[in-house]
């Protein structure tokens, strides 16, 4: 009996340094001085907070708003993507988009949509009928239309709904895919390369893009553009027809999931986030609605966060989000329970190794497993930390409203994570 009250005594000392630890550290900080900050720290199995600092207080989440994408993608697909749907109709083939973003992607592996598509004989149609979206989500900012990590949501994205600029010697650029060649104008009032808000006319001044670096632009999409650039890529014409297919339908199965989630957390990318809603609301029989497809993860994989979100978008782009430290902790328990640990550390970026924490963190080997989370005045980090003991704890370190200069709260945040980790 006395061994147990002492291992216990332990367990409840090493459970008081850590939160001890993080409050002197944020006392004595004088980096936080002016902001909001917010902290949650839970072993991934444990039922208390070992440590928290305004965790029940709400946060703009930025990216890390696709933790919540990726469970509810963990909780509707399983090791494949649901790539397309299609009814086979006499001698046509109807096809209609699931919100796969992975079809001609530069960025992901070959889609089997592709060589179902290329394959087939009959005449094929297009019905973008089951898409209610709109292509910007709520609360993003409608000027940044031109901005790499802003390009439209789509029933059926296509090459990730973007023109691919590479640039090359003797100030010549290359973009993909080549349909856009005849869409450039020289302009010699802008810089770089320009499209226009509401058709695809990229403006372009004589050094496009410098040597060997890539720059993408969002393209103006549309239903007549994506049965465009499939024709002109499968070199066959697909049509358009606006019908609901109110029947049961086959799939074909694009890429591994894992590597859409992958992708979409250490590059933080935006389209695989909002993609993977629209997949989310497809695989629960739900119409392509963002919107719709929140509310229904609320209701059924969701119901039992600590505090309710209010989650407005798939990516983090929306100033409009709101979650508090505790309930990411809630969630990121949640996942740690569906993914085997392995496999969920090789799909978050990991320090000092990977994707966006690959210049923090450095050490012999990879302790922190985490989604960043970043906006104009906002830094997040969410995930998971491995300490010096092995412990594995579960933790949500948000800072809203700093007017610093985002680098010193990174490394403030980096340098008292890595304090954690050394110390217990």
């Amino acid at each position: 009996m006395r061994t147990l009250f002492f291992f216990m005594s332990i367990l409840a000392l090493s459970g008081c340094s850590v939160s001890h630890y993080m409050k002197r550290e944020l006392k004595n900080s004088t980096v936080f001085t002016q902001q909001h900050t917010g902290i949650s720290i839970r072993e991934v199995n444990g039922k208390k907070d070992i440590a928290s600092y305004q965790d029940d207080k709400y946060f703009t989440p930025a990216s890390n708003t696709k933790l919540f994408s990726f469970y509810a993608g963990l909780c509707a697909l399983g090791d494949s993507v649901p790539g397309l749907e299609y009814l086979e109709w006499g001698e046509l083939l109807i096809i209609r988009g699931t919100g796969d973003p992975s079809l001609l992607h530069p960025d992901l592996p070959h889609s089997k949509v592709f060589d179902f598509l290329k394959n087939r004989k009959d005449p094929i149609f297009l019905t973008p009928f089951n898409f209610e979206n709109k292509r910007f989500g709520p609360g993003w900012a409608w000027s940044d239309y031109n901005d790499y990590y802003q390009p439209e949501v789509s029933p059926m994205p296509v090459y990730g709904n973007i023109a691919r600029f590479k640039g090359q010697a003797s100030q010549q650029f290359q973009v993909s895919p080549g349909i856009w060649n005849k869409s450039m104008v020289f302009d010699s009032t802008v810089s770089g390369i320009e499209r226009d808000e509401f058709q695809n006319l990229f403006r372009h001044s004589r050094l496009v893009v410098p040597e060997g670096l890539i720059q993408d632009v969002p393209v103006h999409m549309s239903d007549d553009l994506t049965a465009q650039l499939l024709s002109d890529t499968l070199k066959r014409e697909i049509k358009l027809i606006n019908i609901p297919l109110d029947v049961e339908l086959q799939k074909v199965y694009s890429i591994p999931s894992d590597s859409l989630y992958a992708r979409m957390m250490q590059t933080s990318d935006n389209m695989l986030a909002e993609q993977l809603m629209l997949l989310y609301a497809s695989e629960n029989g739900l119409p392509l609605n963002t919107e719709k497809a929140i509310a229904y993860a609320m209701e059924h994989h969701m119901d039992d966060l600590p505090d309710r979100p209010v989650w407005k978008d798939g990516s983090g782009l929306s100033r409009y989000n709101l979650f508090t430290p505790r309930t990411i902790v809630a969630l990121l328990q949640k996942i740690y329970t569906k993914v085997p640990q392995e496999r969920l550390f090789s799909i978050l970026p990991q320090g000092g190794k990977t994707g966006t924490l690959s210049n923090l963190f450095k050490g012999e080997k990879p302790f922190v497993f985490a989604k960043t989370g970043s906006l104009s005045n906002i830094y997040n980090l969410s995930g998971y930390l491995v300490t010096r003991k092995g412990k594995v704890l579960a933790f949500s370190f948000m800072n809203n409203n700093f007017v610093r200069p985002t680098g010193d709260i990174r490394k403030e945040a980096e340098r008292i994570l890595t304090g954690l980790n050394e110390k217990f």
